[in-house]
C-alpha cells in the first residue's frame, strides 16, 4: 500500500488521433500536422507532470505502447481502492487492444507492493476504470457512469468487489460519453458537475447526495474546456485552460487552480483527470471523515 498521494501516467510517446469514438475527437485536425501536434502533445504531458508533482503528488510514468494511443488515458485503465484494482474492458474495439498491456503494468505494481491485488470483471461486462467510477472521499462512496461506454450491471460488480456503495448515474448525452467528463467531486464536499449529461433519474440522486450549496454547476464552455475533467489534491486544482466563470468560482471556494494547456489531448476528448489514475485511495480516510461529521 502507498503512504502518499501517488499518480499514475502514461507517457504519449505513441500517442496520435487516427480514429474517433466520441464526438469530441478529431483526426483529421492531427492528420494536418502529425509532428507539430505529437511535439505539443509532448510539452503538454510534461507539464501536466509539473503541475502534479507541484500539487503534492508522486508521479509514476508507465510506457504506452504502439499502436495503442489512448493508453495515455490511463484513468479508464482501472478502478483502484484500498490497494485493489480492477482492471477494465473496454466496449470498442480500438481499446480493447489497451487491456494486456495495462494488466502488465498492474501486475508490475503489484509485484513493487503498490497493489495487493488485481483482478478482472467478467466478459461482456464492460467497465472503463475511473472514468466511469469516481470515488467520492467525502460520501464514502463511488459514483458509476453508464450508458455509452460501461454497463449498468458494472455498477454493481464493483460494489460488490470493493464492498463500498456505489450509486449508478446514466448519462445522457454522447458527449459525455465517461463521467469523469461531466462529474467531478471535490475535497471539501463540493461537486463539479455538468446538469445536460444526465438523466432525470441521475439528476435527482445527485440533488438528494448533494446539498445545493456544493453543487458547482458547469456550463457548456466549461465542458467545451474540460475543465470538469480535473485533478484534486486537497486544495489543489489541476486542470486544462478554464473558463473566467470556473476561476472565479474556484477562487471563491478557497482552491487552488492550476492549468495547464492540454488541448492535443482534448482532440481526443480527454483532460487532466483523463490522463491520471490515482492509486492510492483509501476508504478508511472516508469512514473517518464520515463519522467525525
Amino acid at each position: 500500500m502507498l503512504d502518499r498521494p501517488t499518480i499514475l501516467v502514461v507517457a504519449p510517446t505513441h500517442y496520435d488521433v487516427s480514429y474517433s469514438i466520441n464526438p469530441w475527437m478529431d483526426p483529421q485536425a492531427w492528420a494536418r500536422d502529425p509532428r507539430g501536434m505529437h511535439r505539443n502533445a509532448m510539452q503538454s504531458f510534461d507539464a501536466l507532470r509539473e503541475a502534479l508533482d507541484a500539487s503534492g503528488f508522486a508521479v509514476e510514468v508507465a510506457p504506452g505502447a504502439e499502436g495503442l494511443p489512448d493508453m495515455v488515458f490511463p484513468a479508464n485503465a482501472a478502478v483502484v481502492l484500498d490497494g485493489k484494482a480492477v482492471l477494465a474492458r473496454f466496449r470498442y474495439p480500438q481499446r480493447q487492444g489497451e487491456e494486456v498491456p495495462f494488466a502488465a503494468i498492474f501486475e508490475s505494481l503489484r509485484a513493487r507492493g503498490w497493489i495487493d491485488s488485481v483482478t478482472t470483471l467478467p466478459d461482456g461486462c464492460y467497465q472503463e476504470g475511473a472514468g466511469d467510477c469516481i470515488w467520492d472521499a467525502s460520501r464514502g462512496h463511488f459514483w458509476a457512469g453508464f450508458g455509452p461506454r460501461s454497463s449498468r450491471e458494472a455498477a454493481d460488480a464493483m460494489s460488490a468487489h470493493f464492498d463500498r456503495e456505489v450509486v449508478a448515474l446514466e448519462l445522457a448525452t454522447e458527449h459525455s460519453y465517461h463521467l469523469d467528463v461531466c462529474f467531478c467531486p471535490l475535497a471539501g464536499g463540493e461537486v463539479l458537475y455538468y446538469p445536460p449529461a444526465f438523466g432525470a433519474q441521475a439528476l435527482r440522486e445527485i440533488h438528494a447526495r448533494v446539498p445545493a450549496s456544493l453543487r458547482i454547476e458547469a456550463t457548456e464552455d466549461d465542458l467545451r474546456h474540460f475543465s470538469v475533467n480535473a485533478v484534486n489534491l486537497d486544495d489543489q486544482v489541476v486542470m486544462t485552460r478554464t473558463t473566467p466563470h470556473l476561476r472565479a468560482e474556484f477562487a471563491r471556494r478557497g482552491y487552488r487552480l492550476r492549468e495547464v494547456d492540454l488541448s492535443p489531448f482534448m482532440l481526443s476528448g480527454g483532460g487532466a483527470y483523463c490522463m491520471t489514475l490515482r492509486l492510492d485511495r483509501d476508504s478508511t480516510a472516508a469512514r473517518a471523515s464520515v463519522a467525525a461529521a
